[in-house]
């Protein structure tokens, strides 16, 4: 009976706090993964380019981003970033230290982490796409943006979203490094429930239920975006 009012919604239970830090986790990993679309189409357009430099920097951004492990990378953003913000700050007349928002500085890191994955799904993709179609779309004088809209963006979504559908894992799970900076995710409160009543292997046995709860709620979703996907390619591919 105590273990259920503690893993309750009452005055006493910690279930709305675990509750609104799972949300907080996901709230983290979908800005994370955002941030990481937009650095990782850049970085796999670099990495596709003809031009040597850019293949260059696209190579050695992957290569740091997959080699530095997470946690620094978080810790040389936290600090680093409230170093600068700091720095700029006192340039404008602030006083004392000026620290950054830890949901901003998650969302960075992990989501530049995530970029150096995604850049590799993305140029995959491109890749994966039949030569032969965009020949062909040439060929007629298709306009390059209708050719990208129609024939490359449509068929790069299809063969990257399961690659995607692995980086959203990996992001939910870097997000739990995030707590080292205090933000209330789901590590993070798991931790401050299990200190506060002393039972850490109550708490800890929860919140890896939830974060189990999470990855398989997200693989039906992507599963079934990819069936639904899947389907919706083979009829255009019938009507052809």
């Amino acid at each position: 009976m105590a273990l259920i009012e503690m893993l309750g919604f009452g005055p006493e239970g910690w279930g709305g706090v675990l509750l609104l830090a799972a949300l907080m986790t996901v709230a983290l990993t979908l800005a994370a993964l955002a941030v990481g679309a937009v650095f990782g189409a850049l970085i796999a357009a670099a990495k596709l380019s003809r031009f040597r430099t850019l293949r260059v920097l696209g190579d050695a951004y992957t290569t740091v981003f997959r080699g530095v492990p997470e946690l620094l990378v978080i810790y040389l953003f936290y600090f680093g970033g409230s170093t600068l913000v700091t720095t700029i700050g006192q340039w404008f007349g602030a006083d004392g230290f000026v620290g950054v928002p830890p949901f901003v500085i998650g969302a960075l890191a992990v989501g530049m982490i995530s970029g150096a994955y995604q850049a590799e799904v993305y140029r995959s993709a491109v890749l994966a796409v039949s030569r032969g179609e965009l020949e062909a779309a040439r060929s007629i004088g298709m306009p390059t943006m209708t050719m990208a809209r129609r024939i490359l963006i449509p068929q790069v979504l299809r063969f990257a979203l399961p690659g995607i559908g692995n980086v959203w894992q990996l992001s939910l799970k870097d997000s739990a490094l995030i707590s080292v900076t205090g933000l209330a995710e789901l590590l993070r409160a798991s931790q401050v429930a299990a200190g506060s009543t002393h039972q850490y292997f109550t708490f800890f046995v929860v919140g890896g239920a939830l974060y189990l709860l999470m990855t398989s709620i997200s693989n039906r979703v992507f599963n079934h975006a990819e069936a639904r996907v899947g389907r919706s390619f083979k009829r255009n591919f019938a009507r052809n």
